[in-house]
């Protein structure tokens, strides 16, 4: 289903070398097809609200070129389509799914120039605008990713309608926090269900805001959950949040005190990414506990994800600390709960994780090709060493990373287990001179 909604999108048509002729006939043979299977997974609100968008903004680049008749009849099919989204609006899923049918509303609105749609549909987006936007300006979903998606649109709605204040403020608290959880490559940490290659990225995003006149300023991470520590060579995005939003988390993982550690700009702690939507063994190993860079008691999840996009049971997360330099955090969603404490320093970075009671193993997913030895309570690599205290057992395995959808790399996880306490340091070596 997600292939056939990614092809219903149409996002093809706005690729820079997509002539009118050949958008023409994608358009046309498409209005055959819907007109030919009402009840085609094209035809569901989701793709149709993304293909609204599209199809609108390829009329606007070609509306000069197009011949008034065939404009007619796209734009008949387009008012169609439109109609049938109103009549289906996404409120028994709310989150992405609701502001993705607000935001092609609005651009059709502008489209069309039609009053009644526009004020429904302000209604509408100005109002998930204000629950889907957290205080330091990321998207409840907590998933950069759907950030960055979601983004886009709404530049998409400041374009077609720049005098809209209330939509340029949203714009310019989201892009203040683009600007806060980026790291210096210029890419986004993969937490919760996140890839690369879906999302614009976070150069052009801010590349479109300065076209429009948007002015923002980093927003120091809070209510989303994340934090960045740095120093001189290491750059880490620590996870204190809990499962959200509370009534969609679908796109959540039960990663609780979860991180990712960058060396000298490379990627060498990572998440292990998502690679499939499918409701299958690997959906639901990438979204537990031991895909991510945490500690697992007993064997269990932390939260309890199931039915691909479902989450019973929640752990609860409580913020300790949170310096620029120590960030402390616990959760009970084990027995006893797990405290996690994340230290920043020029010459290490350090997690110390306590437990009450079970087995313990803390588990850490390298960066595809980094080399690593075990050398007892150690690990090498050609960039740092990691340091256990504490620990009965440091043992590597392999395991699979995908930082694009359907794509899983080879790595190792190292792991280290523990009954009550563990401490770890990553340091890195001294750069060697040219």
């Amino acid at each position: 289903m997600l292939w056939a909604y990614n092809v219903a999108y149409m996002d093809f048509l706005l690729q820079p070398d997509m002539a009118l002729e050949e958008g023409g006939k994608w358009i046309d043979d498409f209005m055959d097809y819907a007109e030919a299977n009402r009840r085609c997974i094209a035809l569901q609100p989701y793709p149709t609200a993304l293909r609204v968008v599209n199809w609108v903004k390829f009329i606007a680049v070609h509306a000069q070129r197009i011949p008034q008749a065939r404009l007619g009849r796209w734009n008949g099919s387009l008012w169609r389509q439109v109609q049938l989204l109103r009549r289906s609006l996404e409120w028994h899923l709310m989150g992405n799914h609701l502001l993705e049918n607000a935001f092609a509303l609005y651009v059709a609105a502008a489209h069309f120039d039609d009053e009644a749609l526009r004020r429904e549909a302000s209604v509408l987006l100005h109002a998930q605008l204000a629950e889907q936007t957290l205080a330091d300006g990321a998207h409840y979903e907590q998933s950069p990713m759907y950030h960055c998606i979601l983004l886009d649109r709404l530049l998409d709605c400041v374009n077609f309608t720049p005098t809209d204040g209330v939509l340029r403020g949203y714009a310019e608290r989201m892009l203040g926090h683009l600007a806060s959880i980026v790291y210096a490559d210029g890419s986004v940490p993969l937490l919760n269900d996140a890839a690369e290659g879906i999302a614009p990225s976070p150069s052009a995003l801010m590349d479109y805001g300065r076209r429009l006149g948007l002015a923002w300023q980093a927003v120091p991470l809070g209510a989303c959950g994340y934090r960045r520590m740095v120093s001189a060579r290491m750059e880490a995005t620590v996870d204190v949040g809990g499962i959200a939003a509370d009534y969609q988390p679908g796109h959540s993982h039960a990663d609780a005190l979860s991180f990712e550690l960058r060396i000298d700009g490379r990627p060498f702690v990572v998440d292990t990414g998502t690679s499939t939507y499918e409701k299958n063994a690997r959906r639901q190993h990438e979204r537990g506990t031991a895909a991510h860079n945490t500690v697992v008691v007993n064997g269990r999840n932390s939260s309890e994800v199931w039915g691909g996009f479902r989450v019973g049971r929640r752990a609860k997360v409580k913020l300790l600390k949170d310096e620029p330099s120590v960030v402390e955090a616990k959760h009970d969603g084990y027995a006893g709960g797990h405290c996690r404490r994340f230290a920043m320093t020029d010459a290490a970075f350090t997690i110390a994780d306590t437990v009450a009671k079970g087995e313990a193993v803390a588990r850490l997913h390298l960066a595809p090709g980094v080399q690593a030895t075990v050398e007892g309570s150690s690990v090498v690599t050609p960039v740092g060493r990691i340091a256990f205290e504490g620990t009965e057992r440091v043992w590597k395995e392999p395991c699979q990373v995908s930082r694009e959808w359907n794509r899983r790399q080879p790595t190792v996880c190292i792991c280290a287990q523990f009954s009550r306490a563990l401490r770890c340091a990553i340091s890195v070596f001294p750069m060697q001179s040219v």
